[in-house]
């Protein structure tokens, strides 16, 4: 959903803090209007040209006054103010009171061309302040609210209104990024960065500090991989099928309406240990939404279910029931689940508190809106990083015999190295510069924007992540990327990390010859592009040598038979199970 800020330099270099004026609310510096009625839209001027921002877009979207936004796993509130009074600040230096410790602060921002057309976004320089005196720097970027890329946007409303009263028929984005923090020290405030030029604002809409949550770990996760037809669903029960990698005595889920245009409205949601198919050991447990039984979602948020005693064992397959009262005719899925879930006859209600399946009739082979499973406790996750390999394409479905699945195993059965969750974020057919699903509106391709442009979500906002594996790459060397384009991109997605303090580890990209695509010309950008991560020059913590444990001593260029799955491009359960092996643990440890 978002592109980072990124530091102008590492924010290890402390500076002392300058004195400044006495941090306000961001509300208290609002000095813009963005926001009209349809039927007075002179009433707002966003970007100085008389355009703006549709209330009733906005209200379409679920981004109602003063509505709590999970975005990029942190809680950003929409201004509390009426269509025509200041709802945002221009950055100019401001000191803007931001309080509480985590990983980043996250700001919903937007940028604007002064001579009200389509801009290039506006990047400019601020700083962190802490209470113990210090101080770090960011650089942060603000797409521009008309030409910014909708794969990276917060929402996206249908139309620009202008003062004339005729609305101009384009996108109007917003956009959530973040800056890194110290994590550790208690924030005090952000100076804003200062005044772009005559030519451009950026601006401000909310700040928060994203907490960081060492009392959880994810034991499953799935990244959001297109917005695609389905059913239509009407007052129907999802059921669908995760396996954990680590256990905890309390638990919660997470819930994502990525990419879509309106609210989503969940009636009640249950999770219960599987028996078969879709009858659990037992009655479900009923998870609460800040003490309600549901939730609505608004366009492009998520939201984190309250904490529930519920024993998850490690290794185990949960059943997470969700129930949808109203119409849904598409959904943000990921496409390439490897495991049958279940789904309840059309107007067959709330059977969230089902322990039997009978009432699940229908099978699902995707995963719609859940995005994630935490535990209590436990000593934080690994995440995997890449494409359809991570996700396990071509292993034998419902047997979890992907190799992030069978490294959570591994840790599960050995004592040197903590048991760590293991967060599978593969999409089948992603690229890591370029993206394939465009980021907005219903699509059959659920290849997923790139890695670069999921990064925040799937990564860096993940639950108590300290380790990544990155591991990305073949598709873009198959589909037109040079080596050093999908280098530069590595390089790029391994900085943000840094920056953040996760530890990243790069995998060699395994060999394809045999696949339809798979010419020779690839095989050098793919031997290329392994040479580099072999020989990184700091770029990486460690290595993970996929492409030497998989490849055919006698054929470098193809995968070993006895690993193949058949398609030349995937490993089969066998291909899975050795990369699997060939880790060494003690590279997933922070700080080894």
């Amino acid at each position: 959903m978002t592109l980072a800020g990124t530091p102008a330099v590492a924010v290890a270099q402390d500076r002392t803090t300058t004195k400044h004026t006495e941090p306000l609310p961001l509300e208290r510096l609002f000095d813009n209007r963005a926001v009209s009625d349809d039927a007075h839209p002179g009433d707002a001027d966003f970007d100085g040209a008389g355009n703006s921002l549709s209330a009733q877009d906005l209200h379409t979207a679920g981004w109602d006054p003063g509505r709590l936004l999970g975005l990029d796993s942190v809680s950003l509130r929409w201004p509390h103010t009426r269509p025509g009074e200041p709802d945002n600040v221009r950055a100019d230096g401001q000191q803007v009171r931001v309080d509480g410790t985590g990983n980043a602060v996250s700001l919903l921002v937007a940028g604007t061309s002064a001579v009200g057309g389509p801009g290039n976004g506006v990047t400019g320089t601020g700083t962190v302040h802490y209470w113990d005196g210090s101080s770090s720097p960011y650089t942060l970027t603000a797409p521009d609210w008309r030409s910014g890329s909708l794969a990276t946007k917060a929402v996206a409303l249908p139309k620009v209104n202008t003062r004339s009263g005729t609305p101009l028929a384009e996108k109007a984005k917003l956009y959530a990024v973040t800056v890194p923090v110290h994590e550790g020290r208690r924030i005090r405030s952000l100076t804003l960065p200062r005044d772009a030029g005559p030519a451009s604002d950026l601006h401000v809409f909310a700040a928060a500090v994203r907490r960081t949550e060492s009392s959880w770990t994810g034991t499953w996760t799935t990244s959001t991989a297109g917005y695609t037809s389905v059913g239509p669903w009407q007052n129907q029960t999802l059921r669908l099928v995760v396996h954990t990698s680590a256990g905890g005595s309390r638990t919660r889920i997470k819930l994502a309406n990525t990419f879509a245009s309106t609210p989503l409205e969940i009636g009640h949601a249950s999770v219960v240990v599987q028996r078969e198919g879709a009858t659990g050991r037992g009655r479900p447990v009923p998870l609460r939404f800040g003490g309600r039984d549901g939730t609505v979602l608004p366009a492009g948020a998520h939201a984190v279910s309250d904490p529930v005693g519920f024993q998850v064992p490690a290794e185990s397959n949960l059943l997470v029931s969700i129930h949808l009262p109203g119409a849904v005719p598409a959904a943000p899925v990921h496409s390439e689940a490897r495991q049958q879930s279940f789904v309840s006859a059309g107007g067959s209600g709330d059977r969230t508190g089902d322990a039997e399946g009978a009432a699940f009739t229908g099978t699902l082979d995707v995963w719609p809106f859940l995005t994630g499973v935490d535990v209590r406790g436990g000593p934080g996750s690994v995440v995997a990083f890449g494409d359809s390999i991570t996700d396990g394409v071509r292993s034998t479905p419902g047997t979890n015999r992907r190799w992030p699945d069978l490294l959570a195993q591994r840790l599960r059965a050995q004592q040197d190295v903590p048991h760590y969750g293991v967060l599978n974020q593969g999409i089948s057919a992603n690229r890591v510069v370029s993206d394939r699903y465009p980021g907005d509106g219903v699509s059959d391709d659920t290849g997923g924007v790139s890695a670069l442009n999921r990064l925040e979500r799937d990564v860096l906002g993940q639950t108590n992540a300290h380790t990544v594996v990155v591991f990305e790459g073949i598709n873009d060397v198959r589909w037109g990327a040079s080596a050093d384009e999908v280098v530069a991109g590595l390089k790029e997605v391994a900085r943000r990390a840094h920056e953040r303090g996760l530890r990243v580890v790069g995998a060699t990209l395994t060999p394809c010859e045999g696949y339809q695509d798979c010419f020779p010309e690839v095989d050098a950008k793919r031997s290329a592009v392994n040479a580099f991560i072999r020989d990184n020059g700091g770029t990486f913590d460690a290595v993970l040598d996929f492409d030497a444990v998989v490849r055919d001593p006698a054929r470098p260029q193809r995968m070993l038979p006895s690993y193949d799955s058949g398609d030349h491009l995937h490993p089969g359960d066998a291909g899975y199970q050795a990369m699997a092996n060939s880790v060494e643990l003690r590279k997933l440890l922070p700080g080894a």
